[in-house]
């Protein structure tokens, strides 16, 4: 197993100590990862590092200084160069040997190594958040919010992302993990995170609601996909859908469609309108019952004067 000896540096240890340093969360996870361990340095112990040291001198004299008052206008050709300087360093003979670094590779340490984990590690970055009362985390560099059961509600977790994936933890425990979105304003939901009374929640879709429209009149199902479209948020579409439609079982299909009509000719497309309309029974004035239209007068403004 390959080992790493870090300095004391905050990034890497997170308490030092003569016998048996904290490592930072991340940077055991990297170690992990790659199956390697990590011993740091001991505090005040330089010589504990003494081959890094070396090393650094060696490829600040062999590379740097090959480098030096150089000109580079992209990293790519900066690598290459170094590349370049690398080869010319690892082909060079020891001093006072016949072999080189790379002679000493090839026929001493290769086969040593093991195979590198074919998955690259992936930093994670962390914050920590209440759990809303509705079951969700919000992910703010994203505005997405994600699903944690519900028994979580109101507590504190820390929330562990990379580019792919979101793992949320409560004291050290994984009790969710989603794949990453970043569609603004969109729930992430695990079907087995919601209570039962709130599971029905995640059945809403726009077709379901267009099929249910559908069956009860052409003209509901025509005012339905208007709500649909104009709402800025999907959340706040469905939740207008479903108290429409539920007008069906209380005033019956006539009226409902009597209803969007009159909303339809209003231009208005939301649950209020429709509430109003039916309340005051507008859905059952026929066409001469209908208020006469304002006459035309030149003291009178219409709405062209407001654009």
């Amino acid at each position: 197993m390959g080992a790493i000896v870090p300095d004391n540096l905050r990034s890497a240890v997170t308490r030092g100590s003569k016998y048996e340093a904290v490592l930072n969360d991340e940077f055991a996870a990297f170690a992990e990862h790659y199956a390697v361990t990590v011993v740091p340095a001991r505090v005040y112990k330089p010589r504990d590092k003494s081959l890094v040291e070396g090393a650094v001198k060696l490829i600040y004299r062999s590379i740097y200084q090959r480098l030096e008052g150089r000109k580079f206008s992209d990293l790519e050709s900066l690598n290459a160069a170094i590349r370049s300087a690398l080869e010319i360093h690892n082909n060079k003979p020891f001093s006072g040997r016949s072999y080189s670094r790379r002679e000493q590779f090839e026929e001493v340490e290769r086969e040593a190594l093991g195979p590198l984990n074919p998955i690259r590690y992936e930093v994670h970055k962390q914050v920590m958040v209440t759990v809303m009362k509705n079951g969700y985390v919000r992910l703010g560099e994203d505005i997405h919010y994600y699903s944690v059961p519900y028994t979580y509600i109101g507590k504190k977790v820390k929330v562990l992302y990379t580019s792919t994936m979101v793992q949320i933890y409560y004291h050290y425990t994984q009790v969710a993990a989603h794949k990453r979105t970043r569609a603004k304003y969109h729930y992430t939901t695990g079907k087995e995170h919601l209570a039962s009374q709130h599971r029905f929640l995640t059945e809403w879709t726009p077709e379901k609601f267009m099929q249910e429209a559908e069956q009860i009149h052409e003209d509901v199902a025509r005012y339905i996909s208007q709500v649909l479209e104009r709402k800025a948020y999907p959340e706040q579409a469905y939740k207008s859908c479903s108290g429409i439609l539920s007008f069906t079982r209380r005033v019956g299909p006539e009226r409902l469609a009597n209803a969007c009509r009159w909303a339809d000719n209003l231009g208005q497309y939301n649950y209020p309108i429709i509430e109003e309309i039916l309340r005051k029974r507008l859905d059952q004035l026929t066409p001469e019952d209908e208020p006469a239209s304002i006459p035309a007068h030149n003291n009178i403004r219409g709405k062209e004067y407001y654009q």
